[in-house]
């Protein structure tokens, strides 16, 4: 009895220890109990970037800023030009130089800009928008397209071809270039009282007075006088004609 009786005490033990072990034992996947760190699924190299992406789809895109603004390009009628202010986190806006060599800006109005480089300009325009507007403004102005011409000028009277005048681009041109241009004076010009009438930024005018007789017919090129846009040539008549 002694024998059967340790034999029926051994299983009832086995059986304890095989319930609890069962127990203690978690199915697959089960998240773990206790403080022990849960798993991190890795991403796979190959989707890396697009796991990326779509974490920056959920919230604002960042601008694009240009490495370098371009300081040596003065700015002329026709440049087509992107203008952000960081801080906004809009895309950039589009703007052209007027043929008067202004800008529109935002917030800001109209700008002169002609002569001036994209970095200058966008200085002033930081100056201006945290007066203001702003307590910080990045600035960026990028050059996207250069006009083919620096703007017009205007010749009226004794020429042969009245009217606009094309400024080439990079060139010096100056009045005796712009009357060539208009194919040069008819007979009855008065060479020698050619004005030159120009607007000011604050709306002022300026007149010169130019012997283009002097600077065409015996070479003076030294007073000639280099043009700006909206420049406004007139060539009078002589008042006795013979």
């Amino acid at each position: 009895m002694k024998k059967v009786g340790g034999i029926i005490l051994g299983l009832v033990a086995g059986v304890g220890l095989l319930v609890a072990a069962e127990g203690d034992a978690s199915p697959p996947g089960a998240p773990a109990s206790g403080n022990e760190t849960p798993a991190v699924t890795r991403v796979p190299e190959g989707n890396a970037a697009s796991a990326a992406g779509a974490a920056d789809s959920t919230g604002a895109v960042p601008p694009v800023v240009p490495v370098v603004l371009d300081d040596r390009h003065p700015l002329a009628p026709g440049d087509k030009l992107s203008f952000q202010i960081l801080e906004d986190r809009d895309p950039p806006k589009q703007l052209t130089v007027t043929d008067s060599g202004e800008l529109d800006v935002p917030y800001v109005g109209r700008v002169s800009v002609a002569g001036k480089t994209c970095k200058q300009v966008a200085a002033e325009l930081k100056k201006l928008l945290e007066q203001d507007y702003y307590y910080r403004a990045t600035v960026v102005l990028g050059l996207d397209q250069i006009s083919k011409t620096a703007g017009r000028v205007y010749i009226w009277g004794q020429v042969r071809n009245q009217g606009a005048i094309e400024i080439p681009t990079g060139e010096n041109f100056t009045a005796g270039k712009a009357i060539l241009r208009a194919g040069g004076f008819s007979d009855f010009a008065n060479k020698k009282k050619v004005r030159l009438v120009r607007t000011k930024p604050d709306g002022t005018r300026q007149t010169f007075e130019l012997n283009m007789e002097n600077i065409l017919e015996r070479g003076r090129i030294e007073e000639d006088v280099t043009l700006q846009p909206d420049d406004f040539i007139i060539v009078p008549a002589r008042l006795i004609n013979w």
